[in-house]
C-alpha cells in the first residue's frame, strides 16, 4: 500500500487531470492540445456522467437486503431494456479514448515533416497487450470454489488476483494460503458489499480506514469496489497501489458509465486499471447468454489497439461444468495469442508505475530510455500507411536508473 496524503489538501496527481500525457509517452514531447487533455480527462474521470438518478440506486441498495435473490435478478433483468438505451459509451465496445490517441498522433506525424515520432511502448518487452484474470468473491462458497477454479487456470499457465471482502463471510484461510502458494494476489473487495461504500464522503472516509487496514494486515496491493461503484474524486485518496473499479463501457452495471479508456491511467497516485471486458455476470445471469463469444469478439479488438484486457470472473457464478469448460476455452484462446502479456494486476500496476517515471534522452543521435522501465521498455517509431498508424519497433539501447 502506498502512504500517500489523505487531507482535503492535493497530492501530486489528486487534481485528476491529464491523463493522455502519462498514456502517451511521446518523443519528442510535443504540447498536447487543451482540448484533447479535456477530452480524454472527462471521459476516463467520469465528468460526463449524469448520475441524476443515483438515488434510484441508493434506495435499491437500502431495501436490497429485503429482497429475495431471485427477485433481485429479476428486477436487474427487467431493467436491461433501459440500460440498453443509453447511447454512450457505447457497448461492449467504446473507442472514445482510442479516438482521441489515434486522432492526435495522425496530425502530430503529418506537422513533423521528416523528422520521426517515437513512443515508450505500453507494455514491457516487445508485448502488443496485456491480460490480467481477477475474481470478485462475494461469498464464501464463491471462495470454496477457488481450488477448482485454480486447477482450470493452471492447465493453462495463469495466474489470478483474487478480490475478498473482510466482513461478509468467513474467510477460509487454508484456501487463502494455496492461492497464494500457487502464485495468485490476494485484493480487497469493499468492506461488506452492501452498496453503502458510497452512500456519503464521510462514509466513504470512515470504511476505508477499515478497509486499509485489513489491506495492510493481508498485503493486499490493490482494491475494487463492490459492484463497481466508485466515485473518481473520492477514490484518488485512497492508499492502494491500484485500484480495478472503473468499467470501460457499461450499462448494465448499478452505476452505469466507464473510463472509455483500455489502457490503464493515474487515479491521484494509485494505477487504475480499468475492468475491460464484460463481466460473466453480466453476460450469463443478465443477459443470459449461454457462452462467453462476446469475450472473444472484445479480446480481439482491445488485442488489436493494444490495450489492457482485465476479465473479473466471479466463481460465485461458475456454478457448473458447462461454464467452467468455457472459461477454460477462453484461457486456451488467450494463451495461444501470440504477443500477449500476462501479467498479475499488481505487476500490470508496477509496470505502468515505472512506465510513467521512465523518460527520454538522445546519446550520440541514438534516442534511449532513461528510467525504472529502461531495461523493459521499447522504444518505437511511429509511421503512417495509408492514413493508418502503425508503430515499428526502433531498436536503441536503454539506461536504467
Amino acid at each position: 500500500m502506498r502512504t500517500s496524503a489523505r487531507q482535503g489538501g492535493k497530492s501530486p496527481r489528486s487534481s485528476l487531470e491529464h491523463a493522455l500525457g502519462s498514456l502517451l509517452k511521446i518523443y519528442p514531447e510535443i504540447p498536447i492540445p487543451a482540448a484533447s487533455d479535456r477530452a480524454a480527462d472527462r471521459l476516463v474521470y467520469e465528468r460526463y456522467v449524469d448520475d441524476s438518478a443515483g438515488w434510484k440506486r441508493r434506495t435499491y441498495y437500502a431495501l436490497k437486503p429485503l429482497i429475495p435473490r431471485p427477485i433481485q435478478l429479476l428486477l436487474r433483468r427487467q431493467y436491461v431494456s433501459t440500460q440498453e438505451s443509453r447511447a454512450f459509451p457505447s457497448w461492449p465496445i467504446e473507442s472514445a479514448v482510442v479516438d482521441i490517441v489515434e486522432s492526435f498522433l495522425q496530425g502530430t506525424i503529418r506537422t513533423m515533416g521528416e523528422r520521426p515520432l517515437y513512443r515508450l511502448a505500453p507494455w514491457p518487452g516487445g508485448a502488443k497487450a496485456a491480460f490480467c484474470i481477477t475474481h470478485d468473491v462475494e461469498w464464501d462458497e464463491g471462495l470454496r470454489r477457488a481450488p477448482r477454479m485454480l486447477e482450470v487456470e493452471q492447465r493453462q499457465g495463469f495466474h489470478s488476483s483474487w478480490n475478498l471482502v473482510p466482513e461478509r463471510y468467513p474467510i477460509d484461510w487454508g484456501i487463502v494460503d494455496l492461492l497464494r502458494r500457487s502464485g495468485c494476489e490476494i485484493g480487497i473487495h469493499g468492506l461488506k458489499h452492501d452498496g453503502r461504500l458510497f452512500q456519503s464522503e464521510r462514509r466513504f472516509f470512515s470504511r476505508l480506514e477499515k478497509i486499509e487496514g485489513y489491506a495492510r494486515e493481508w498485503g493486499a496491493k490493490g482494491f475494487r469496489s463492490p459492484s463497481t461503484l466508485r466515485n473518481a474524486d473520492w477514490m484518488s485518496r485512497m492508499r492502494f497501489e491500484y485500484d480495478s473499479s472503473f468499467p470501460d463501457t457499461d450499462p448494465y452495471e448499478p452505476q452505469p458509465g466507464g473510463c472509455c479508456t483500455v489502457w490503464p491511467y493515474f487515479l491521484g497516485e494509485m494505477v487504475e486499471l480499468p475492468l475491460t471486458m464484460p463481466q460473466d455476470h453480466t453476460v450469463y445471469e443478465i443477459l443470459g447468454h449461454g457462452n462467453l463469444n462476446l469475450w472473444t469478439t472484445k479480446a480481439d479488438w482491445i488485442c488489436r489497439v493494444g490495450g489492457l484486457v482485465v476479465i473479473n470472473v466471479h466463481p460465485d457464478y461458475m456454478v457448473s461444468e458447462e461454464r467452467l469448460a468455457q472459461y477454460e476455452g477462453f484461457l486456451k484462446s488467450m494463451a495461444e495469442r501470440p504477443g500477449l502479456w500476462h501479467a498479475l494486476p499488481e505487476e500490470v500496476a508496477r509496470w505502468w508505475r515505472d512506465r510513467d517515471a521512465t523518460g527520454f534522452s538522445t546519446e550520440g543521435g541514438q534516442v534511449r530510455l532513461r528510467g525504472p522501465a529502461g531495461d523493459r521498455g521499447r522504444i518505437e517509431r511511429a509511421v503512417l500507411k495509408e492514413d493508418e498508424l502503425c508503430w515499428g519497433e526502433y531498436a536503441s539501447g536503454a539506461t536504467s536508473g
